[in-house]
């Protein structure tokens, strides 16, 4: 497991602050909100979440994970809190994170081991759908960075796709237009066969028209299509498995040479203690809300992760 390493995505599920932002929608997460959210609640998410990202990849790598892509994150403050809180706070995170036009105010961002990764640069690609009056939709922004990983140069594509909440087949469009985003973003690239990873919460599964836009450039594997069943997957919807969240990478990282990267394998990180344990819902994502009701969890999504040995 020595020059092995974790890159993982994880949708935190809601991660607010309890302070009302006038010009966003989080009402609901302020103390006074439906949602009952103080500073007690906040604490005790953030030391769960805090937990299950050091843990992230254990058993395949010896280190906690280099980079982390994250969703629904509000601001810089919540990443802040969560780098300040054991065990990330005695290890080497930064972060890349660019408030967003999301109505609700939900961003996504990159947390990276700085002893690991080295940002070159970051910038934030504007998704421009417009909902079903003509208006824009006003969405996540698709958070790009590129650095060097162990000195080798890569494109890091941080994703939160619009919802299904108006129904899949009727949003569809909208994931079909972030994917060919992502393709234009890609054709910018000047570089032969660019190392890129693009991850995140897509909305969609490994066989939606929306990722098979992507697949169908030719240029990228999908090592997450192997693990949604009927049994298992990053997010459970009305007793149906999902796995809106993937990591999909380049060829170039199937190659073997000195000062490369390589892949070795794809997971859900799905231990014990992220699942409930009881019950209807028993071994789905143990969550911190089912509607108005606080259950005190972690995510409605399990993180999902990649190993890349470095190849020395």
């Amino acid at each position: 497991m020595e020059n092995h390493f974790t890159i993982a995505f994880y949708n935190l599920e809601n991660f607010f602050d309890t302070k009302n932002d006038p010009y966003i929608l989080d009402d609901d997460f302020t103390p006074g909100g439906v949602k009952d959210w103080d500073e007690s609640r906040f604490r005790k998410k953030t030391k769960k979440l805090a937990r299950t990202i050091s843990k992230i990849g254990e058993g395949d790598s010896t280190l906690h994970p280099i980079l982390i892509g994250m969703a629904e994150v509000e601001n810089k403050s919540v990443i802040e809190s969560l780098l300040a809180t054991p065990p990330l706070k005695a290890l080497s995170y930064q972060y890349v994170h660019f408030d967003s036009p999301d109505e609700r105010g939900i961003d996504t961002a990159l947390l990276y081991d700085a002893k690991h990764f080295n940002v070159l640069g970051s910038e934030t690609i504007p998704l421009l759908v417009d909902n079903e009056s003509g208006e824009r939709d006003l969405t996540r922004d698709i958070l790009y960075v590129h650095g060097q990983l162990h000195g080798e140069k890569v494109h890091v594509f941080v994703n939160h796709w619009p919802s299904r909440r108006d129904g899949a087949e009727k949003t569809s469009v909208k994931r079909i237009k972030a994917a060919e985003t992502i393709i234009q973003k890609l054709e910018a690239i000047q570089e032969d066969a660019p190392n890129c990873i693009i991850m995140g919460d897509f909305n969609d599964d490994p066989k939606s028209k929306s990722i098979q836009r992507i697949m169908d450039t030719g240029g990228f594997i999908n090592p997450m299509q192997a693990l949604l069943s009927p049994n298992s997957g990053s997010a459970n919807y009305n007793g149906e498995w999902n796995l809106f969240d993937q990591i999909i990478i380049s060829h170039s990282f199937l190659n073997y040479q000195k000062g490369t990267h390589s892949f070795k394998k794809a997971k859900i990180f799905a231990p014990l203690f992220l699942k409930e344990w009881k019950g209807k819902y028993k071994g789905n994502p143990f969550r911190t809300y089912a509607g108005k009701k606080y259950l005190g969890g972690y995510s409605d999504h399990f993180p999902v992760y990649i190993i890349l040995k470095e190849n020395k």
